[in-house]
């Protein structure tokens, strides 16, 4: 029933949030969402950074070498 998001679907999600914050505001909230994503992203790494550097080397697999 809920498969991939279309583009009908990606422009009535448009059209709605063009009626509910109006022209004038629609790049600020775009803005302030792309924002807020790439925060999410940045802290993100970092967390997944600091697991890595947790795990011990022996946990790894070793990567083969080409000669």
């Amino acid at each position: 029933m809920f498969g991939t998001v279309g583009w009908p679907e990606i422009i009535i999600i448009l059209v709605i949030a063009l009626l509910l914050f109006g022209a004038k505001r629609l790049p600020e909230v775009g803005k302030s969402l792309g924002k807020a994503i790439r925060e999410f992203k940045k802290s993100f790494r970092g967390i997944s950074e600091e697991l890595e550097e947790e795990e011990p080397s022996g946990d790894k697999p070793k990567k083969k070498e080409k000669e």
